[in-house]
């Protein structure tokens, strides 16, 4: 039996993914502190360093998101899957060891560009190769699998680069390395491996068919409701800014909670924490039971889960709330995935599936910023807003979504994808 039930490919696919999760994530943490270090200069243009940083790190979503649609769609065109992921991951490694020679803010700049198209190269061509090797009854297990390495990866980065750069200087075969060089060289490092991965283990399935002329996405479904896809990127949408409002508003959390950057560390993990342990089995769930009532329990769940954010006075509940919030979140993305994937047919999944995942991305970037504008009109805010539009993405869902799994019919080891 394979290793977490799954087709090797999609594994060496997800493990892969795990590994420049790890390199990007990295840049989450050291980027700051090199900005802060005084080693990057040049024009400003009037903006002030924490307004720079705020765009050098958000830069990466927003032209990762906005690209997904293209992206997707040239990969669906050309009936190449493998090709775009490591044109991604290439561009990745070229980034990560650019930031050696980076130090000018427009360089900063440039090179987050640079990311956010390489990843937007990566993910549509990835998630839909997940959507095609995995059989009708094991897609959602699958792409918990996927999602589940994607997120180690992503968790394990922060906490490597903290480490990584506090104990620098290096001195290594007689050469030496600040702690920022020694994260870029990791960084990049930890792309490299994913391409020499996907580029040995992960290969086209033979009997990929090519997407026809019209891939356009469509927003009502010829009934006078909204499309099934575009509705659940909305509910991503939604999902992802409630999730990502916790972050930008640590000095206030904080302060509120009487607590230091520790305890704020604990619970911005334990998010993660339940994802990674949830995934799999919620998305083999959805294979046997149907996908709709994950998720609508997980939008539900994820509304008083992001309220309590904005309500809680104790470290410890704060805690919970945060591990509930991932439950919720678990719900949601691999079973969203999965139905998104059962209805893309004739060789679209690229082009459907992005419009969830650039959704996701969107709502990442749009968090922070949405959670720094209304936390001023009062601590609960942002976190009511969130709330609010959990219970929105679970109307929409609920009335313009159907099932497409029969409850009971599929079994989380029938169907399987076909092995090499």
């Amino acid at each position: 039996m394979a290793l977490f039930e799954t087709d090797r490919r999609i594994l060496a696919l997800a493990m892969a993914r795990m590994a420049d999760g790890v390199g990007n994530s990295f840049l989450i943490i050291v980027l700051p502190l090199y900005i802060a270090s005084g080693i990057v200069e040049g024009r400003t243009f009037g903006l002030t360093e924490s307004m720079l940083i705020g765009i050098v790190l958000s830069l990466v979503g927003f032209v990762s998101s906005l690209s997904q649609p293209v992206t997707g769609r040239v990969s669906d065109r050309t009936g190449r899957r493998k090709l775009y992921i490591l044109i991604g991951l290439g561009g990745l490694t070229t980034a990560n060891l650019l930031y050696l020679l980076a130090g000018s803010y427009l360089s900063l700049i440039a090179l987050r560009a640079l990311q956010g198209m390489s990843i937007a190269f990566i993910i549509p061509a990835s998630v839909a190769l997940v959507n095609e090797l995995a059989g009708a009854g094991t897609r959602g297990g699958n792409m918990g699998v996927y999602n589940t390495f994607r997120l180690v990866g992503f968790g394990a980065g922060p906490v490597a680069a903290g480490v990584l750069v506090n104990a620098g200087p290096y001195s290594i075969l007689g050469f030496g390395l600040s702690g920022f060089e020694a994260t870029f060289y990791v960084a990049a490092g930890a792309a490299a491996l994913s391409f020499a991965l996907v580029s040995a283990l992960v290969h086209d399935p033979a009997e990929l068919e090519r997407a026809g002329e019209d891939l356009s996405i469509d927003v009502l479904d010829g009934d006078g409701g909204l499309d099934p896809i575009f509705t659940l990127g909305v509910a991503s949408l939604f999902m992802a800014i409630g999730i990502a409002l916790f972050a930008t508003l640590q000095p206030e959390i904080n302060a509120r909670l009487d607590q230091g950057s520790t305890w704020f560390g604990v619970q911005f993990a334990a998010f993660i924490i339940s994802q990674v342990f949830l995934q799999v089995p919620i998305g083999r769930a959805s294979d046997r039971w149907g996908r709709k009532p994950f998720i609508l329990v997980g939008l539900v769940l994820l509304a008083p889960s992001t309220l309590a954010q904005g309500i809680v006075l104790d470290s410890w509940l704060m805690l919970v709330v945060r591990l509930t919030q991932g439950v919720a979140g678990a719900m949601v993305f691999a079973p969203a995935l999965a139905l998104a994937g059962d209805l893309a047919t004739g060789g679209d999944s690229g082009s459907k599936l992005s419009v969830l995942t650039m959704a996701f991305g969107l709502g990442v970037a749009l968090g922070p910023l949405s959670a720094g504008f209304l936390v001023g009109l009062g601590f609960v805010v942002p976190f009511a807003v969130g709330a609010t539009l959990a219970l929105v993405g679970f109307g929409l869902v609920y009335t313009q979504v159907e099932e497409t799994v029969e409850s009971g019919i599929h079994s989380t080891g029938s169907d399987p994808a076909p092995q090499d």
